[in-house]
């Protein structure tokens, strides 16, 4: 550049000197005076060329210069291509007036961008009067492709591009030698395309004394990749003693159009190349959401119909079995999906950030794929979970409860059934027809103890009714046969009733027959049932199931036993007399004589029996007592599994808890530059990552004491779930303000703020929120009245949530002063490469772009739909807004 100014001052008084000649082109075209032949043969073909190089834009063309502008029509064309203006509509007719009118259109044109015409009718032009046509296309080429290289470079002089392409092509070749150059030799032509474009012609090669070759090279070589076209000949530049100065500078103004728009063309695609190198970082992101979003959700999705499944087991092992599932749902397939979760936010937060930055619109996931829809099917995960698991354990305690009914109920049937036996056939007999008045009399006393029987025996089957009843509420598996078992029983009751009141109307119908009774038997028999009966009891009691879920429930059984024991002394009174009786029996009859049968008529116990009994009652007691004993060992051992536990949780509790305030003052209080506070938090995460092995042993207890059947714990407030979700929480909010950090780290290096400027931002953020939260708000409300405060707090507070993030208070800050792309420079870019048409095309595309970025927008380019479109035509303008979130209007 400081070539071309030193060239330029060099030259000026020569250029001066002749600037008035060629800027006032009206006094060049005396009607009266000739065009030197060769300069008008080199005029036609370089005017010619020059305007269909702008005609065929518009699909046209022309073929003698002087003919085909008569009408006015494709001069209008011309015009109209070469500004980008339109002309008012021309006249359709083709009488003469109608062409005039054409022409005069397209003359008033010319002088309403500032150019006077002198001497140059709409007649003569009509009138094909080819001295008069070739000064127009002059003034037009003058007005239009020379005067900008005028004005941009020296300012109004028809040799002020010349300095610029002839030191830009070569140093070492002068102003004023450049013309004689460009047909004696054409190698400052050569160098000229060879400055630019070095690809094209090796300057190296070219010889001097070769100008018909060298000029040749130059025109094929533009025309073919400059799409210049061929305006002048070889042979009469080199033949000429003097080529016509208008026709070359015609054609080397097309080098500096052509040079310039490559300049333009080369700084648009670099734009181009970073803007959509930063659409793509993004899209890769976005898509990377989407993919983790949709996963999770589908594994939410899969996983709470599993968790809404209740449909109970029959069997105890099958529980359990779920409940072993359900545990490793929460140790193995769990853990990973919340990392992903706060991964996920982790990575929509940099995305937003990133989109701030580089001043995009905000990434809206697809729907149902937002944070805050991942976050309720999580917190709907959870719901469903803490339901499931609260199910599981009531339905394993209904099992246990249904599995210690039904054995009850079969031990009492058992029993039942045992005392039940051969009572039908009993009670059928007719030994009374043919008995003695002895044998009747015992018969009659043995029906009255048998009926004392009968009744001591109601409550049992009461108590069968009663716990049948209980198992089919409970909705027991085997209900069926227990009904079944139950309606036996009860319909056997009955039938013994039945039986019973007609043998006692049997037996008193003959009472009368008979007067003498044994009382010492009849006592007997009436103390012993009683005293078996409660043998009965004791022994079922002693051999009764129980289940108990504390100390202090088994104590209450230990003391019930001991309550039981404390009787048995009287109780051995009551045998002793009870079997008194019999030997006082013994003794009678050994004293009287009396022969006995050797069988009490009035009962079916003997000593022997209440002997036994007696002996199976001492027996079962210490049994019971060791029983106890062990499920005391056993209550004594859950209860150390629950002081273990409270023991590990009342300190992971707390720790978790002050961890939590820790993380909250360390976002506030910790100094330093980002990347030391980075490394601060993540040796903070460290150590609380450290602390994983308490919370896993704490899991191995949780899960001693459900193994255990332990389902309560008075010991601690804190459970299994207060300590996993706290847990959780913890590694989402450290992850969460390390995230924070990252995202300032990107806005500092981003808006090129430095340390310094961070901290003071830091220690006014961290004034206003601790002197008083409200502080911060009166801070922006400084801003210029309330309109510019409303619109500051749309940019630090969008959700209107009250509460000022550090991250938005240093986006505000920075704001002002980002230098971001916006969509205007975008589709300004793409307009360069595109020529000026308002569309743009594949080979240009891939002509000016690298191939990634190029494939990225043909692919994303909708198909242009305008009047001027052709084939193979992309619209760049709504590509352009659409990068930037706005609407093509």
């Amino acid at each position: 550049m400081m070539a071309v100014e030193t060239q330029a001052q060099y030259t000026t008084s020569y250029m001066m000197s002749e600037e008035h000649q060629y800027m006032s082109p009206e006094d060049e075209w005396d009607r009266d005076l000739l065009l030197d032949p060769a300069w008008e043969k080199q005029q036609r073909k370089t005017f010619t060329a020059w305007c269909n190089s702008h005609l065929r834009k518009a699909g046209t063309q022309i073929e003698n210069i002087e003919e085909d502008f008569r009408n006015g029509l494709k001069l209008m064309l011309l015009l109209e291509v070469i500004s980008g203006e339109r002309l008012p509509k021309p006249d359709k007719g083709k009488m003469r007036f109608h062409k005039i009118a054409n022409v005069n259109k397209a003359l008033d044109f010319i002088c309403s961008k500032g150019v006077k015409l002198v001497s140059i009718g709409a007649e003569e032009i009509v009138d094909g009067n080819v001295k008069m046509t070739l000064g127009m296309i002059w003034t037009i080429i003058l007005r239009f492709a020379i005067q900008d290289i005028s004005v941009e470079v020296l300012g109004a002089t028809r040799w002020s591009f010349l300095p610029h392409c002839s030191l830009s092509a070569c140093s070492h070749i002068s102003s004023k030698a450049f013309l004689l150059l460009i047909w004696k030799d054409g190698l400052a032509l050569c160098a000229l395309i060879h400055r630019h474009r070095p690809d094209l012609i090796d300057y190296s090669k070219l010889r001097k004394d070769d100008p018909i070759g060298n000029l040749n090279a130059a025109f094929e070589v533009a025309e073919k990749y400059l799409d210049i076209p061929k305006m002048l000949d070889a042979e009469d530049i080199v033949n000429t003693p003097k080529p016509d100065e208008k026709a070359i500078m015609t054609y080397v103004s097309c080098f500096y159009h052509a040079f310039a728009g490559a300049e333009q063309a080369e700084t648009a695609a670099n734009r181009i190349c970073k803007v959509l190198a930063v659409n793509q970082e993004n899209e890769k992101l976005m898509e990377e959401y989407e993919k983790l979003a949709s996963e999770l959700l589908e594994w939410i999705r899969k996983t709470i119909p599993w968790l809404e499944n209740r449909v109970a087991e029959q069997h105890m092992r099958a529980m359990q079995q779920k409940l072993e599932d359900f545990r490793d749902y929460r140790r193995v397939h769990k853990p990973p999906r919340v990392q992903e979760k706060c991964q996920l936010e982790i990575n929509f937060n940099t995305l937003q950030t990133k989109l701030r930055l580089s001043n995009r619109p905000a990434f809206m996931p697809s729907e149902g794929k937002m944070v805050s829809d991942i976050a309720n099917a999580w917190k709907g995960l959870e719901q469903v979970e803490k339901g499931y698991e609260e199910w599981l354990l009531t339905e394993i305690r209904r099992l246990e409860r249904l599995d210690h009914l039904a054995e009850k109920f079969k031990q009492k049937c058992s029993l039942h059934q045992a005392w039940t036996a051969g009572k039908e056939d009993l009670l059928s007999m007719k030994d009374y027809e043919s008995a003695s008045l002895m044998e009747i009399r015992a018969l009659m006393r043995k029906h009255e103890a048998f009926e004392s029987d009968l009744a001591a025996h109601q409550d049992r089957v009461e108590q069968i009714a009663a716990i049948a009843q209980e198992l089919n509420e409970l909705d027991y598996h085997d209900a069926a046969s227990i009904n079944t078992c139950c309606q036996g029983i009860c319909d056997q009751w009955d039938t013994l009733g039945t039986l019973t009141q007609k043998r006692r109307d049997s037996l008193e119908r003959v009472e009368k027959l008979w007067e003498t009774i044994d009382q010492l038997y009849l006592e007997f028999a009436k103390r012993a049932a009683p005293f078996n009966n409660w043998m009965d009891g004791a022994m079922e009691d002693l051999q009764d199931m129980f289940i108990v879920h504390s100390i202090e429930e088994i104590q209450s059984l230990i003391t019930a036993h001991d309550q039981f024991k404390a009787t048995l002394p009287e109780a051995d009174k009551e045998r002793i007399a009870t079997l008194g009786i019999q030997n006082e029996i013994l003794k009678i009859a050994q004293t009287y004589g009396i022969k006995l049968s050797g069988v009490n008529p009035y009962t079916n116990l003997s000593a022997q029996d209440i002997t036994n009994k007696w002996d199976a009652v001492k027996h079962l007691v210490p049994l019971r007592d060791q029983m106890l004993q062990e499920e005391v060992a056993r209550q004594q051992s859950n209860e150390r599994l629950r002081r273990q536990f409270a023991a590990q949780a009342n300190i992971i509790g707390p720790w978790i808890q002050t961890k939590m305030e820790e993380i909250g003052h360390v976002s506030v209080d910790i100094a330093g530059s980002l990347e030391e506070q980075m490394n601060s938090l993540k040796q903070y995460e460290q150590s609380i990552i450290n602390y994983k092995s308490n919370i896993d042993k704490l899991e191995g207890d949780h899960q001693l004491s459900q193994e255990s059947l332990i389902f309560d714990n008075k010991h601690t407030n804190y459970t299994m779930e207060h300590i996993r979700v706290g847990w959780e929480q913890l590694l989402t909010t450290i992850a969460r303000t390390i995230n924070e950090v990252e995202n300032q780290i990107l806005t500092r290096d981003a808006k090129g703020i430095s340390q310094e400027q961070l901290n003071e931002f830091r220690a006014s953020f961290n004034h206003f929120d601790r002197v008083k939260p409200g502080l911060l708000y009166l801070f922006f409300f400084s801003f210029d009245g309330e309109v510019e405060f409303a619109r500051i707090m749309t940019l630090v507070d969008s959700n209107n949530t009250g509460v000022v993030t550090f991250q938005a208070f240093i986006d505000f800050m920075t704001r002002e002063t980002a230098e971001t792309d916006t969509a205007d420079q975008v589709m300004a870019s793409f307009k360069i490469l595109a020529s000026d048409k308002p569309y743009i095309t594949v080979e240009e595309l891939r002509r000016e772009l690298p191939p990634e970025q190029a494939e990225y927008c043909i692919s994303r380019m909708t198909r242009y739909v305008g009047a001027d479109s052709s084939p193979g035509a992309l619209d760049y303008i709504s590509f352009s807004s659409a990068l930037y979130g706005e609407s093509d209007l």
